[in-house]
């Protein structure tokens, strides 16, 4: 089994999901059961897959949880693309986003070197 807490990458999406959480907390709260919801979900499954892909015994079951993972980090590229559409103005939409880029190219590259 490796050590998901040393990776940076799983350091960084804790780090986002309480982005998220802040994040979400200003948004309109009829969206409760909408985006807000989507969003807090989307932000816990990056490094709940990347845990989850680290008791795997190949890495192609690995691969599997970490693309999982990138799937949920694009998923919340869309709500922020949607928020700033919806002109709604959450004041750390900036740094959540910069984040969130930060940790997809750190899945990629991470998917890339598994695989070789």
């Amino acid at each position: 089994m490796k050590n998901y807490k040393q990776l940076i990458v799983w350091q960084k999406s804790v780090d986002l999901v309480k982005q998220a959480y802040l994040l979400t907390k200003q948004l309109p709260q009829e969206e409760k059961f909408g985006i807000i919801s989507q969003i807090n979900r989307a932000s816990v499954s990056i490094p709940a897959n990347i845990a989850e892909g680290s008791s795997r015994d190949s890495d192609k079951d690995y691969c599997r949880f970490l693309q999982i993972a990138l799937g949920s980090a694009f998923e919340l590229q869309t709500y922020s693309i949607l928020i700033r559409k919806l002109e709604w103005k959450p004041s750390n939409l900036d740094d959540f986003e910069y984040l969130l880029e930060e940790i997809i190219k750190m899945l990629h590259s991470f998917i890339r070197q598994i695989k070789n």
